[in-house]
């Protein structure tokens, strides 16, 4: 008879974690108390605290590091943060979106448009048109899926000072959409250093716990205020640490949530270069290994802008012409499709 009482008891715990564990105070060794300290600090579901620092856990909880270390444990298992097959994870890619820019040729160089899960980074000189590809993003993202959008909100991150909400309603208004309204639904964060830059990525969580409509984040742009804050070679691996987290927290904001994440970068000349194009983007090999898209942007003849894929996981070099004025990022009507190199 004993045995028969049992029987309930073992086949609840061979239940997968997804149905055992469905929110983080259902975990082992976390209850009511610790649940709502994680959650306050931003730790709202199992892929939050799947992927959080064991020192983070343990100051916002007061617990030891053993205890911390098996909370987080118990959040991956629920996560199912484990191996998967290469046809697993194909599956798991099915649900990467993308973002028209507006033109079809950069559409095409980028194997669609601006993809989510993922971080594209754009950088050349000034008046390249990295910030108006933001601003076309912005809107872009807001329309339907059937015309090249999310039907989503967006996140921007203004470094330098550049956002202009007029720029917005111009472009919304070519769209055929309520100027007022997608300003509406962008969220402005004007950051004033290096440390406030990262303050503002680590509150994204709690607006897209807000707004679950977010689909993109736009960081314009990158590096400005660590290269005016960290100046000197002394100063640089520090420089180079913050950055990294910074940018290893908004992929994992992109893994988690789904959404895209575009951020402009500055360029630097270097004098060593003797033949070639001497423009290269700051930051170092950190933004280089982090990004999973490179574009370099620059002038070309009678106004029109030419992108360069740089670097791609799965898509080959090569160059899409396009224009930029009133109605926003447009096709050239003489060069409408991109180039392609080896």
């Amino acid at each position: 008879m004993a045995k028969k009482d049992a029987e309930p008891t073992d086949s609840a715990e061979e239940k997968p974690f997804e149905e055992e564990y469905t929110d983080i105070k259902d975990l082992p060794g976390v209850g009511a108390t610790i649940a709502s300290k994680l959650k306050s600090a931003g730790y709202v579901d199992m892929i939050a605290l799947a992927t959080a620092n064991p020192m983070d856990v343990i100051e916002v909880c007061e617990i030891g590091e053993p205890t911390a270390k098996k909370i987080i444990a118990e959040a991956r298992e629920a996560a199912k943060m484990n191996f998967l097959s290469g046809l697993e994870f194909e599956e798991k890619r099915k649900a990467v979106q993308r973002i028209s820019t507006g033109s079809n040729a950069l559409d095409i160089l980028l194997g669609g448009g601006v993809e989510s899960q993922a971080i594209t980074e754009c950088y050349g000189e000034f008046g390249s048109g990295k910030s108006q590809i933001a601003f076309q993003l912005t809107v872009n993202v807001q329309l339907p899926k059937e015309k090249g959008g999310l039907d989503g909100h967006a996140i921007w991150i203004d470094t330098e000072g550049t956002f202009r909400p007029a720029r917005i309603e111009q472009l919304a208004k070519v769209k055929g959409i309520d100027p007022k309204e997608v300003l509406q639904n962008i969220k402005v964060g004007r950051a004033y250093s290096s440390d406030h830059q990262i303050l503002l990525v680590d509150k994204i969580p709690d607006l897209i716990n807000k707004d679950p409509k977010i689909k993109l984040v736009v960081v314009d742009s990158m590096m400005s205020l660590f290269r005016a804050e960290y100046v000197g070679r002394g100063t640089l691996a520090d420089r180079q640490q913050k950055l990294n987290v910074i940018l290893h927290n908004l992929q994992r904001l992109a893994d988690r949530f789904n959404i895209a994440i575009y951020i402009t970068n500055q360029v630097m000349a270097r004098p060593d270069m003797m033949f070639g194009d001497p423009t290269a983007p700051v930051g170092g090999h950190i933004i280089g290994h982090v990004a999973t898209y490179r574009i370099y942007l620059r002038k070309g003849k009678k106004g029109l802008r030419v992108a360069r894929l740089v670097d791609s996981p799965s898509l080959p070099e090569g160059e899409a012409t396009f224009q930029i004025g009133t109605d926003g990022i447009t096709d050239v009507e003489e060069e409408g499709t991109a180039k392609k190199t080896k």
